[in-house]
């Protein structure tokens, strides 16, 4: 049901169906527009706060919130709950290597325990980590080890209207400049986040990717993925980067495994599970110190915090997130919301991300200062006029600095997320009205103030009034 170019029996035809049918569904709760302003009120301004039954459309984030498919539901009845070697966890492990053959696979209950487990081993005062761009958990665990993370994003993906196929790449230049200057341990890995969430849900090149292993290699500093986003990025890499049109998603994936000495998974994104992830690597000491973490915090090496039924769930997700057809429907239906607002004059990050559209809020709310945070006052005036909710990316989530001095962030964003599977364009069709009729009052929007907030992560808690 979204505008684009799809083959079906040998001729082109310009709709593009979902390629699944609704089994099951779940009710929605209407609410006025007087609910949501006591909604959002009780709940200091912040969407994180709300009770999900008071959210219409909910694009907070699509980490864990998508929908399982038929066969996935039948591998949690095929779940084995042995403590210790269940067929479920080597089906798991079967379905992660194929794709990502590492030789060590940490299963975890989600991506940032993976985070913690590794940076906890690696990290520490003084220690420098470069990143295309951290997203915030994995710049919390880095900073909360006492390491230094640094962003180095190419110059393109701080701009939100750069025009730019592979906004996410790391800028090589930059990163050649920090590995030169670190002394001997300094940097314990590098990382790559595909594709690169904080700054739009932009791909990483293929290209890109072996030009930083290369330099990587010439330190001695080994290269991770942050991959919880590696299909929607292999899809990217076979539209938009020369000599991969005609090569399979799966091998995509591969080649970019092939490029890294080991990764962190939030299985709760492209994996399609709802709980999930894991670390990877092939270093054999560091896999010792990481397992041994892992039975500190999550369970047995062979679960990992996560039951048999979870395991199964997650290896055929695997197997579903490299479908061509479904990687089409996906990347294609969040273009249709974007360049739907983008049509109507509505500011958003270019091109269109993967899994999220990103409106500009520093663009559409410049009377708003960023440390009145223009991304939450837009935030909050999607939900009371809509009910739909979105996720702030910019001077709440990352402004705070570790010497507890805050700063804008480079981007004041506000991130409608999609979740996989899970909404028709129908909804998506009253996103847009929504965010229209919030585009045309934006002038009356008013920033907001922090009364209270944690000491790290301050986004998921924080309570705001208005100013």
């Amino acid at each position: 049901m979204f505008a684009a170019d799809v083959l079906n029996s040998g001729m082109t035809f310009h709709t593009i169906i979902e390629p699944f049918r609704i089994h099951s569904v779940e009710p929605l709760r209407m609410t006025t527009e007087d609910q949501r302003r006591a909604a959002i009120r009780n709940a200091g301004h912040n969407l994180f706060n709300l009770h999900a039954e008071d959210v219409l459309i909910d694009l907070l984030t699509d980490s864990g919130t998508g929908a399982m498919s038929r066969d996935q539901w039948a591998g949690i009845q095929r779940g084995d709950e042995s403590y210790a070697g269940s067929p479920s966890w080597f089906n798991f492990l079967d379905s992660v290597r194929d794709l990502f053959p590492f030789e060590h696979v940490i299963p975890t209950h989600q991506g940032r325990a993976a985070e913690k487990i590794l940076f906890t081993a690696v990290g520490g005062t003084g220690k420098t980590v470069p990143n295309n761009t951290h997203f915030d958990t994995t710049r919390a665990n880095v900073e909360y080890s006492g390491a230094r993370a640094v962003d180095l994003v190419i110059a393109e993906g701080r701009d939100p209207r750069a025009d730019h196929p592979f906004k996410g790449n790391m800028d090589l230049a930059a990163l050649e400049a920090v590995l030169a200057a670190a002394a001997p341990g300094e940097v314990p890995l590098v990382m790559m986040t595909i594709t690169n969430n904080s700054g739009g849900g932009q791909p990483v090149s293929m290209e890109n990717l072996r030009a930083t292993k290369e330099i990587c290699a010439r330190y001695g500093v080994p290269l991770f993925l942050d991959a919880c986003r590696f299909a929607e990025n292999a899809w990217f890499i076979r539209s938009r980067e020369p000599g991969y049109a005609d090569r399979d998603v799966r091998d995509i994936v591969r080649e970019m495994a092939s490029l890294a000495d080991g990764m962190t998974m939030s299985a709760k994104k492209d994996p399609l599970g709802n709980i999930g992830g894991w670390l990877a690597m092939n270093d054999d000491a560091l896999a010792a110190k990481c397992r041994t973490l892992l039975i500190l915090t999550e369970g047995f090496p062979t679960y990992g915090g996560l039951a048999g039924r979870d395991l199964e769930a997650l290896a055929q997700g695997l197997r579903e997130a490299t479908d061509h057809d479904y990687l089409r429907y996906r990347i294609r239906s969040t273009a249709y919301l974007g360049e739907a607002l983008d049509k109507a004059g509505v500011p958003v990050v270019l091109p269109i991300g993967g899994h999220a559209v990103y409106l500009d809020a520093k663009s559409l709310l410049p009377h708003i200062d960023p440390l009145s945070y223009p991304g939450q006052a837009l935030a909050v005036a999607l939900y009371e006029t809509g009910g739909v909710r979105g996720c702030e990316i910019g001077s709440v989530m990352f402004g705070r600095q570790p010497d507890g001095d805050e700063k804008p962030a480079a981007m004041e964003l506000v991130r409608l997320a999609i979740p996989r599977r899970t909404y028709t364009q129908s909804h998506i069709d009253y996103v847009i009205e929504v965010c229209l009729r919030v585009a045309e009052g934006a002038s009356g929007l008013r920033g907001l103030r922090i009364v209270d907030e944690p000491p790290a992560l301050r986004h998921f808690t924080a309570r705001f009034e208005p100013l």
